[in-house]
């Protein structure tokens, strides 16, 4: 088969099957999301910035916990079917819990933000490089977890979707840190942005935990009708 034709299966193959669309579209995420988190690290650890390591670290345990989604993904085919359903309930637990911890942890650069803990300033075209990556990532997983409901019996898919969701939603909390530093440099004002800032985070926060305890349940409730 020539690379013409192998691209224009490819093309067809992406246009076609939803399943195989989004288990890719989640690989290509977990590389930038990994580029995300090592880019906070990095500057956490050169500025000090207490905020950019949270966040940094935050996003390289997320990051984990995608991969072993597209992992198991990849490992259960190679297994019976009674055997692939088990082990995608396991992993889908496993991962639901780990998410659970995860937004425990997230805590603390939330509560950094409240209370507008400087970390560095990134400058105005980082900012809007970072809205425009923001936007269409949000736009990307809410499409996603409108179609949700057609794939309600595949439990790993759903899964990923909904990690994936909220992956955009924590890029929206990453994002409006970064925009108040950039307000607070312009204008030299940071009180008129704490209410604004704790109500915002609050509503996104209550977001990530309502979908991870939803996960969660679904995922318990998948292993008890083993």
């Amino acid at each position: 088969m020539s690379c013409k034709d192998r691209a224009v299966g490819s093309v067809k193959k992406w246009r076609e099957d939803y399943v195989w669309r989004t288990l890719t579209g989640a690989a290509l995420s977990l590389c930038f999301t990994t580029a995300f988190a090592l880019y906070n690290g990095y500057l956490g650890l050169r500025h000090f910035s207490v905020w950019h390591m949270s966040i940094g670290g935050f996003y390289l345990l997320f990051t984990a916990i995608r991969g072993s989604i597209l992992l198991t993904e990849k490992r259960s085919g190679t297994l019976t079917e009674q055997r692939r359903e088990l082990y995608r309930k396991g992993s889908c637990l496993i991962s639901s819990l780990l998410l659970t911890v995860l937004d425990l942890a997230l805590m603390l650069p939330i509560a950094l933000m409240v209370v507008l803990a400087k970390p560095l300033y990134i400058g105005l075209i980082p900012a809007i490089a970072m809205a425009a990556y923001t936007t269409w990532k949000i736009t990307i997983a809410s499409i996603h977890i409108c179609r949700r409901r057609r794939f309600g019996e595949d439990l790993l898919l759903g899964e990923l979707i909904t990690v994936n969701f909220i992956d955009a939603l924590v890029s929206i909390l990453s994002l409006q840190n970064t925009l108040i530093m950039v307000n607070q440099a312009k204008t030299g004002d940071s009180g008129s942005m704490l209410t604004l800032s704790a109500v915002s985070s609050a509503v996104i926060y209550a977001a990530i935990i309502a979908l991870t305890a939803q996960l969660l349940r679904k995922a318990v409730k998948g292993l008890r009708m083993s």
